[in-house]
């Protein structure tokens, strides 16, 4: 296969952008969907995979570009592993994600008063997709296991960061600095298992 030299990152979070443009070989040059003022596809698949697939397809054939996108999210068990797929529609429209925190434990003061007293197992999950028009090249899954934290610290990442520590870690990845948080995290994961599609 030919060296990927041209790559659309598909996705309108500036978060995920840089994230995902810091992982990549130099040599790529890569494009954001706000160069070609692109909105996001209607996601309506019902797993991570199958929503990074439809926003790679969507990406790839209105730029005609090879294009890698990311579907990640949050899963909490004690809430039958939401917010999952919907993880930036609790944000709303605005993606909005003090309020998309605020929504996660609004929803685990229900299940539990005394819930910031326990261990609540939660993950974040990145699927990955490289796509050319309506070919797929290859998907990734990647996870990383976790605990939320009993309130959001640190200002780092973006998203869910700040109520996420991740197992055997003290801090939550909005505490890490992001070379420490790229080292372990659920893109970085499912980069590595894709990397060579590269």
């Amino acid at each position: 296969m030919k060296k990927i030299l041209k790559l659309l990152i598909g996705t309108n979070n500036q978060g995920k952008y840089k994230e995902i443009k810091d992982l990549l070989p130099k040599y790529i040059k890569t494009y954001s969907t706000s160069n070609f003022k692109l909105k996001s596809p209607k996601e309506d698949g019902l797993t991570f995979i199958e929503n990074s697939i439809i926003k790679s397809k969507y990406f790839s054939k209105k730029t005609n570009l090879i294009c890698l996108a990311d579907d990640s999210g949050l899963e909490i068990d004690i809430l039958d592993k939401d917010p999952g797929i919907y993880s930036s529609r609790w944000g709303g429209s605005k993606l909005d994600f003090d309020k998309a925190i605020r929504r996660v434990y609004r929803e685990l003061f229900k299940k539990n008063k005394n819930w910031q007293k326990r261990k609540i197992k939660a993950r974040f999950v990145c699927a990955l997709s490289i796509c050319y028009l309506d070919k797929k090249i290859a998907s990734s899954i990647g996870k990383v296991e976790g605990y939320i934290s009993s309130h959001p610290r640190g200002r780092n990442g973006f998203g869910y960061d700040p109520i996420f520590i991740p197992k055997n870690k003290k801090k939550t990845f909005g505490q890490m600095k992001p070379f420490e948080k790229y080292k372990i995290d659920h893109r970085f994961i499912a980069f590595k298992k894709i990397k060579k599609f590269l």
